[in-house]
């Protein structure tokens, strides 16, 4: 059985983004917005993260299955400062960050990884 008990969330987190609204964000230099594929952090009122790689390829395989891996980007993103929940989603805590990403936050960007 997956222990649900939140816990503090983890230093860093990743987010699979799609890669044009990444590179919109950092050309505008706004805020990174964006909670899911095709789904803003006003409409959802979050934006979806995974803890590690095993999450992101769960995710990857079961939301962006049919999406050409050079058409995402994998971001990681420090918490420092940033409202960020351990909820349950699919008997796993996945972070949530409630409020858009500054630039500043997102320490690297990465290719996803292979998931088919």
């Amino acid at each position: 059985m997956t222990d649900l008990t939140p816990s503090s969330p983890p230093e860093t987190v990743l987010h699979i983004a799609e890669r044009r609204h990444w590179e919109s964000a950092r050309a505008t230099g706004a805020p990174y917005a964006m909670s899911t594929r095709g789904r803003t952090l006003d409409e959802e009122g979050f934006i979806h993260c995974s803890s590690d790689l095993d999450q992101v390829k769960a995710v990857l395989g079961t939301f962006y299955r049919d999406v050409p891996p050079d058409d995402l980007a994998l971001l990681t993103i420090s918490t420092a400062g940033l409202d960020v929940r351990l909820e349950p989603a699919d008997g796993r805590l996945f972070p949530h960050i409630y409020g858009p990403v500054p630039l500043s936050a997102v320490i690297e960007v990465g290719p996803v990884p292979e998931t088919r």
